[in-house]
């Protein structure tokens, strides 16, 4: 059988949680919490579920969740979004993601990716015959090269994915950055696709600016959003895209034959919980605290670590410890001293090796302890 997708195998994430499962070890690899989400969340699910909620949601989602969800960006951020035609409940933010890419990349496009990247953008981009055009961010502080980015722009670019707060390196875009995006972009047809799933998880006094924050960006914007991120229910896979009328219509056509709709009753308990902004406004503060704890904890280690702006992804120069590959230095962090990290090369452009490896810190203060324990030993 002829692959699409030949060079794609199973996700660094998905190997990794295995290998933690398979040797005991501590997982700070894989981007999910292992504590309960908000028990009010859950008495709205389990009450949804109980009274008759359980049937197909319109395809574009319970309108009084996209009610809420425009509010809310009108709020936060001064635009204002139609509910009826401007915003879709998807099955989580990859879902979203994919659908996007699927409805505005055509065979020979050319998408602009910054790497390293989140590992579901390229290979969609392949799957619908787009040409991914890499743009290699730099350590310690990965911030947007935007002469390099001046450079890979062209008549062929469809698509510019970004992604604020940034996966894996926390990095948070500014003002400039928008402002030099909107610059490249003049007088091209490029698409944005903003992927802003860690939207609530910034710190040190920082604000996440949302590119629909700019009038003509937002025009032509897509952006992608996750509750699992935000309300820690990332096995829920609920999701939402927002994006100016034309590039949802295009959006729900591809969405009606992926999924066509999702999961009803958790869109309800959702709705009501979007009630009390208090779930999303306090998350920042949230894991600040997490992140400050965690580099209180091996803040004695050899590891050196340059505090995450965003998410709840800690970065780690390991170089004064292995010079190995991180590939090997993570396998042999969980065989030999039962931790698992992510290592960064395998998002970087060509497996660059830059020292550095993914923690995560959205744990329990016990999980967190147990893993500075080991972090500190070595």
């Amino acid at each position: 059988m002829q692959s699409k997708l030949p060079n794609v195998g199973t996700t660094i994430f998905t190997t990794m949680s295995q290998l933690a499962l398979e040797h005991g070890a501590i997982n700070l690899s894989q981007g999910f919490p292992n504590f309960m989400p908000d028990q009010q969340l859950i008495k709205l699910a389990k009450e949804a579920v109980s009274s008759q909620k359980n049937q197909y949601a319109p395809l574009a989602g319970l309108p009084g969740l996209r009610q809420k969800l425009v509010e809310k960006i009108q709020r936060l951020h001064n635009k204002c979004y139609d509910w009826e035609s401007e915003i879709t409940i998807t099955a989580g933010a990859t879902q979203a993601i994919f659908t996007a890419i699927s409805a505005l990349v055509h065979p020979k496009d050319e998408v602009i990716v910054f790497k390293p990247a989140y590992d579901c953008y390229e290979p969609a981009v392949e799957l619908f015959g787009g040409k991914v055009r890499q743009v290699q961010l730099t350590a310690p502080d990965y911030a947007i090269p935007w002469e390099k980015v001046k450079d890979v722009v062209s008549e062929k670019t469809k698509l510019i994915i970004i992604n604020t707060p940034h996966n894996p390196s926390g990095y948070v875009w500014t003002k400039d950055d928008f402002k030099a995006l909107k610059a490249v972009v003049k007088n091209t047809s490029a698409y944005i696709l903003s992927d802003e799933v860690y939207e609530y998880m910034v710190f040190d006094g920082k604000r996440h600016i949302s590119i629909c924050e700019d009038e003509e960006l937002a025009d032509r914007s897509i952006i992608t959003c996750s509750f699992g991120k935000t309300y820690h229910v990332t096995g829920w896979k609920l999701g939402y895209a927002v994006a100016a009328k034309p590039i949802m219509a295009e959006f729900r056509k591809v969405h009606q034959y992926n999924v066509f709709c999702v999961n009803h009753p958790l869109q309800y308990a959702l709705s009501q919980l979007l009630e009390d902004s208090s779930h999303y406004l306090q998350l920042s503060d949230f894991y600040q605290n997490k992140r400050d704890y965690f580099l209180k904890l091996v803040k004695d280690s050899k590891f050196n670590f340059l505090p995450t702006q965003g998410t709840y992804f800690q970065m780690a120069d390991y170089t004064g410890i292995s010079d190995l590959p991180d590939t090997e230095f993570c396998l042999e962090l969980i065989k030999k001293h039962k931790l698992a990290a992510i290592p960064i090369s395998v998002f970087n452009q060509k497996n660059l090796q830059q020292g550095f490896i993914r923690f995560c810190f959205a744990k329990t203060d016990e999980t967190l302890e147990k893993a500075a324990e080991i972090i500190n030993k070595l």
